[in-house]
């Protein structure tokens, strides 16, 4: 089943957030699934589960809260954000499938630039060298996901001092562009984009 993949450019993080859940409240049986490829201004945005303590420091940056799982991160220009729009019933497979298939996209990434990512048990996202390179957080409602993955490539990562990122204090950050893979945030998006879709649809 094919997937639409849709890229939006620059675009505010709350409005966005509210047609991410105007679609999957509006989608039918038939809706295709979409990927949208896009990068924030400056946000952090605070899961169900985030605590406001892991906000170190007072900012100017503006603090959403929102209906995703898991704790705070940021999202800034340099950063290719793709939620993942995806009927997980008509897929026949589960959240915790889901985000191993998103994971994989990102390690699939990087890997193609010689570069090895893993996994950390009980931390979703994908890491380098103990720092973590993605952050991922899925919302499910009746049985379809939104929200999705968000790949550091060239950024400003100074605001990721100022939270304990996804809840863990003193967790390093990276990006693609400290660790030499070429390609900007339009470049690797758009090659992520087709990974993910293949990986979700396999």
């Amino acid at each position: 089943m094919d997937i639409t993949v849709k890229h939006l450019g620059r675009a505010d993080y709350e409005p966005t957030w509210r047609a991410m859940q105007d679609f999957t409240a509006a989608r039918s049986e038939a809706t295709p699934d979409e990927l949208w490829v896009l990068e924030h201004p400056p946000v952090f945005t605070l899961g169900q589960a985030g605590k406001r303590e892991h906000l170190l420091a007072a900012t100017e940056i503006p603090v959403v809260p929102i209906d995703r799982g898991g704790q705070i991160t940021y999202h800034g220009p340099g950063q290719v954000v793709i939620y993942v729009l995806v009927d997980l019933k008509r897929r026949g497979y589960g959240v915790k499938e889901l985000v191993n298939r998103m994971e994989q996209a990102v390690i699939d990434l990087l890997a193609q630039s010689g570069v090895k990512a893993e996994r950390k048990a009980g931390a979703p996202g994908v890491y380098v060298d103990g720092a973590k390179i993605a952050a991922l957080g899925l919302r499910i409602r009746q049985g379809r996901s939104y929200h999705g993955l968000a790949l550091n490539v060239d950024m400003d990562l100074a605001p990721f001092s100022l939270i304990n990122p996804c809840g863990y204090p003193g967790m390093s950050v990276t990006q693609t562009r400290d660790l030499g893979i070429a390609g900007n945030i339009e470049t690797l998006g758009n090659e992520l984009a087709i990974l993910l879709a293949r990986n979700i649809a396999g």
